[in-house]
């Protein structure tokens, strides 16, 4: 089928070649042969006249015209894809459909567990594949890698929809034998002391470290930094470090850890976690169906918590 004289079969090898950036990889994507794939890129080059990859020392490189032509090219085939393949209805007991989620460890800890009891309340037959989460998460949306983002509001995209799951606040944690544990945790030993931080993959600045510099214009010592929400609590025990964490996070692992809970001694906002999805899949009746599940494990996300024992 031809538009514009362009060969629409052509635009699918395009989008694997933009997206891979060689031949032998794009043509296993769309189950081609490496000479059928080159055939395509020739044709492709000869309609927009221009060479859309070139070599650039041991690897390709896109064109100015194949950067501008990336994006509205996946929009296109995920438009097609939200729209011919998209079904009337869904039953999870049925369906053996995979959701990709992107989901940071504190929510792998807190939240996901729940919505997997819930599936399985309902004897659902789906599949699950998490991903971590990296930076521009909304781009994996776009290229339709992702079904659903778990995210802050604050990293969500204007682009796309977005749905507040719950709201946390964050809290201190140190080893119950530390003398950060004994008396007090004032402002003036909270900026003292030195600290745990979570440092987001792609070298972003922590949520928590973005909101004291803006809100109130200080910054913490960082004496230990790492990948991992949930590892923090861990990490403080045996020390004098001090970690800022979740509440729901603090209060799951105390019963584990000798750790003490403290607030955070400076006025501080909720922490919202949201749910994001792409524009053209939102009336998606399996993405509806796990968009409530998410929102019932949300609601019950408490019901197994302990009560606060201090701070």
């Amino acid at each position: 089928m031809r538009f514009k004289k362009l060969d629409l079969n052509l635009l699918v090898a395009l989008d694997a070649l933009l997206t891979e950036r060689n031949v032998t990889r794009a043509g296993e994507r769309v189950f081609l042969s490496q000479s059928t794939m080159s055939n395509a890129l020739s044709r492709l080059r000869q309609y927009f006249d221009d060479e859309l990859l070139v070599q650039v020392g041991g690897r390709m490189e896109l064109t100015p015209r194949a950067v501008l032509l990336q994006d509205a090219v996946r929009d296109v085939l995920v438009r097609i894809d939200t729209t011919i393949a998209a079904k009337p209805a869904f039953d999870p007991t049925e369906s053996e459909r995979e959701f990709t989620l992107f989901v940071s460890d504190y929510s792998m800890q807190m939240l996901i567990p729940g919505m997997l009891a819930l599936a399985s309340e309902q004897r659902s037959r789906v599949r699950f594949n998490l991903q971590p989460q990296v930076n521009n998460p909304h781009r994996h949306l776009e290229r339709g890698e992702a079904d659903l983002l778990i995210i802050p509001q604050t990293f969500c995209s204007p682009d796309h929809p977005v749905d507040l799951l719950f709201e946390d606040q964050f809290v201190c944690v140190v080893w119950r034998e530390s003398a950060l544990a004994q008396g007090e945790l004032t402002q003036e030993r909270y900026l003292q002391a030195q600290h745990v931080t979570m440092r987001p993959p792609g070298g972003r600045q922590p949520v928590f470290d973005t909101w004291l510099a803006n809100d109130h214009g200080v910054n913490r010592q960082i004496g230990l930094a790492t990948y991992s929400f949930c590892a923090i609590p861990y990490l403080v025990v045996g020390t004098d470090l001090i970690g800022t964490v979740h509440a729901r996070l603090a209060r799951h692992l105390q019963p584990l850890l000798p750790i003490e809970i403290r607030p955070v001694p400076l006025p501080m906002r909720a922490f919202k976690q949201a749910m994001q999805w792409h524009k053209y899949m939102t009336r998606d009746p399996g993405l509806v169906w796990l968009r409530e599940l998410l929102k019932e494990a949300s609601v019950r996300m408490d019901d197994s918590l302990p009560p606060p024992t201090n701070g």
